[in-house]
Parts: structure tokens; sequence; C-alpha cells
């Protein structure tokens, strides 16, 4: 029986109360109020398998928005003197002990956390050290690679991801021209990797790779607006974020580009799509 994760449990015996649940080997109470109408002995039950606020084995039919292993934005419910409790979606909050808090939570947040079994207890906790469970970059790790990313944390300067689960990365704000909030998954491409083991990610193709497809955001906006837009190199670095939502210099590569290739003409007011 694996606690903190969904189990497939046979219905042992029916009670007032509830029906109890086997494995085979263990027994647990499905209170009343979870057993699915209709339910005999024999029926096997989808149940998700945790301890109560006695410590108890127990199951519940609701879903937890994270199991065992799941990472999730959950959000504080409660702080006290040994811990943070979150709010997960079952009747008994997650518990996050301050050793596992990179600082002290604060009742209200939100928090990227993972839940996991607590070693010493074999309790259900969560935790935001990511340190703790991160691995150092090796050859699988290649520059330019699309991985996944997911935001847990912001500093003055950029934001620390978790790189496909496994790794710890930087995206540094500077090189961002999206509105980006912590919890928000997304696609990346590793851009650096330092001896040190500090991993780089950027949300763009690195090098040309990036203009060829900013080339294609050009042409469809021209597109969208009849083929004329008020932009050109000279246009400021703010007109060409909002409306292309990409830097200066990669909009000058990528008008660069596309007038080479005679798709644009560039104009003392704007870039012109040239009909074929």
């Amino acid at each position: 029986m694996e606690y903190g994760r969904y189990n497939k449990l046979k219905v042992d015996k029916i009670v007032d109360f509830g029906v109890y649940l086997t494995d085979g080997k263990e027994r647990l109470l499905l209170p009343g109020k979870y057993v699915p109408t209709g339910t005999k002995t024999g029926d096997e039950l989808d149940v998700f398998v945790y301890r109560d606020s006695e410590d108890r084995p127990i199951a519940t039919t609701i879903k937890p928005k994270a199991q065992v292993g799941d990472i999730a934005v959950l959000r504080v419910k409660d702080v006290s003197k040994v811990g943070a409790f979150l709010d997960w979606g079952l009747e008994k909050d997650l518990f996050v002990p301050f050793k596992e808090q990179r600082e002290r939570m604060v009742a209200g947040k939100n928090y990227v956390v993972m839940v996991k079994l607590d070693s010493l207890t074999g309790r259900l906790i969560a935790s935001n050290r990511f340190n703790t469970i991160a691995r150092k970059p090796g050859p699988e790790l290649k520059i330019g690679q699309e991985v996944d990313l997911l935001v847990y944390d912001t500093s003055e300067v950029s934001y620390k991801v978790l790189i496909d689960r496994a790794y710890l990365g930087f995206l540094y704000k500077n090189e961002i021209f999206q509105p980006i909030n912590i919890g928000d998954r997304l696609r990346g491409y590793i851009n650096k990797i330092s001896p040190d083991h500090k991993i780089d990610v950027r949300l763009r193709k690195p090098g040309y790779a990036a203009v060829l497809d900013m080339k294609d955001v050009v042409v469809d906006a021209l597109k969208d607006a009849g083929g004329f837009l008020p932009l050109n190199s000279d246009s400021s670095p703010e007109d060409i974020m909002a409306q292309f939502s990409m830097s200066k210099k990669v909009f000058k590569q990528a008008i660069g580009n596309l007038y080479k290739a005679r798709l644009i003409s560039i104009e003392d007011d704007g870039i012109r799509l040239i009909k074929k």
C-alpha cells in the first residue's frame, strides 16, 4: 500500500461508519462520507491513502492537488511554531517543517513545493528546498537543448527555475519579454552551463535560431495589421517590446533578414509586407 499515492483497493468489510479496504496485506478505513453509492464487498475502489490527524492510515476518494513526487503551487493556510500548513484539497492540511523551507513561509502566500515522505517519520510532508533533490548537470544537457521549466522563486535579476524537474537554473529578467509568475510552467532552452554547474536558460532559442523564429512573428503581425506597421529600426525599444515582445536587437535582425529575403520593405515610417 503506497502512502501519499492513489491505490486500487478491494472492499473487505462494510460497517456503519464506512468500509474497510485492503490490498491483501493491510487494511484501512474509507469513511462513509467518501463511499460511492452502491459499493459492495469485493468491489475495487481507486482511493488516495494518507494518515489522518491522529496519524492513522485512512483513505479518501477526494483527489488532492498533488501526490508524492509531484511538484505543485500550494497556498499556506496557517503557520505554527513547528512549520507551515498548506491547502492541498484534503481535510488534513499538508505540513511543511521549518527544516524543509528555504525561508520562513507566510500565511496566505503561494509556494512551489514537492510532496514527499519524511524519511524519519514516514509521514507526508512538503518541501521547497529543491537544492536537496537537484542533480548536477552532466553530458545529458547540451547548449540549445529544449527543456521544461518551472518557476519557483524570484530575485532582483532573475527567476529561479526547475529544469526538467531535476536541475536548478536561472532565467534572467533582462532576457524576458513576457509576464512571468511563480508557478509558471514554460518551455525554454539551455543557454550556458558554467564550470561550477550553474545553468542559465532562455525562453527563446539561442543564437540565430531565435531570429528565424522572430521573422515569422513579424510577418504574422504584418498580415494581421493589413500589411503595414509603423515600426522600424529607429523605433524605441519600448514600442517594439509592446508590439512584438522582443528586444530591439532581435527585431532589427529579424527585419534585416526579411528585407534581404525581399519579404518586406523598410520605409521611413515603418515596415511593409511586399505582396507577391
